[in-house]
């Protein structure tokens, strides 16, 4: 198998490369320094048999040009410079609704007509970009974490003060996580042309409790926190403020909480996994937070 590979660098893009690698791939990576791709279709690219496309820009916050540029404009370029090859799309949970709980979610109730960031809008408008490209699978994980994580763990613990974390909700919300691990192996199972082309949700084997799993997660890493919550309403509104406040101050930073986080972590965000094992032959391991403490 010869796959090339977007964001190579990245904590998705990279864990792909290494996964294919392990498995006697041939591995085109492909970085910012080798294509920008937002620039246009890949001039003499390399020959694949498939292409998994795991760059995008990533986040709740920043202004909308590059993240639409990116996230659009770059997925389409990567599906014209491989016109032959399979297409594995790494998209994301995040274009399901977030203005209500997502219950064990079937691909077909995203994407929606509203969301809270650009990130979840451009990454919905890709897929409707892909959506009558031949031979093209999209995969839809949800709070992707693991060894090389750069985004919800750095996140994590900079909310942390002192031994104790603020979570907005009661902490009971159901919340179906990604391993990298899962994610990697998806994304494999992808790039066969046995298996069928078309959308699925990808995460780990069962749902869990989201103020279980930070706590586990923290505990791994060696920072046992007394965990506190706060209603979802509560902290939704002073996510509203900030976020206005953050605004006007034209802050490249995002503030500490913003509405986009607290509809992940006050409601029940759950993918139904069917799809996936029948589409895919895709058997997911359950969450795990061994070795956290090196991640």
């Amino acid at each position: 198998m010869r796959i090339a590979v977007t964001g190579a660098r990245g904590f998705v893009g990279g864990a792909v490369c290494r996964a294919a690698a392990e498995a006697g791939w041939t591995v085109h990576a492909l970085t910012r320094a080798d294509w920008d791709l937002c620039e246009g279709p890949l001039t003499n690219a390399p020959e694949a048999d498939a292409v998994v496309h795991a760059a995008a820009a990533v986040g709740d916050w920043g202004a909308p040009g590059p993240v639409w540029r990116a996230n659009l404009t770059g997925t389409r370029n990567v599906a014209a410079s491989f016109p032959g090859a399979r297409l594995v799309h790494i998209s994301t949970a995040s274009v399901y609704d977030p203005f209500r709980p997502t219950v064990f979610a079937r691909e077909t109730e995203a994407p929606v007509r509203r969301y809270l960031t650009y990130y979840a809008a451009s990454k919905a408008a890709a897929e409707q970009v892909l959506r009558d490209r031949p031979d093209t699978v999209v995969l839809r994980p949800h709070a992707v974490y693991g060894p090389g994580d750069r985004t919800l763990l750095p996140r994590l613990l900079s909310a942390v003060r002192g031994r104790t974390l603020w979570l907005p909700g009661d902490g009971t919300a159901l919340q179906s996580l990604t391993h990298i691990r899962n994610l990697t192996t998806a994304a494999l199972l992808a790039c066969d042309r046995a298996t069928a082309p078309g959308t699925y949700n990808i995460a780990d084997a069962d749902a869990v409790p989201i103020g279980d799993a930070l706590r586990e997660l923290l505990a791994a890493r060696g920072i046992p926190v007394r965990l506190r919550t706060v209603p979802g309403t509560v902290a939704s509104a002073a996510a509203t403020t900030a976020e206005t406040v953050w605004r006007l101050a034209k802050r490249a930073q995002p503030p500490r909480v913003t509405r986009y986080a607290i509809s992940h972590l006050a409601m029940e965000r759950t993918l139904a996994l069917d799809a996936a094992r029948q589409g895919l032959g895709f058997h997911p391991e359950p969450t795990s937070f061994h070795g956290a403490r090196s991640w």
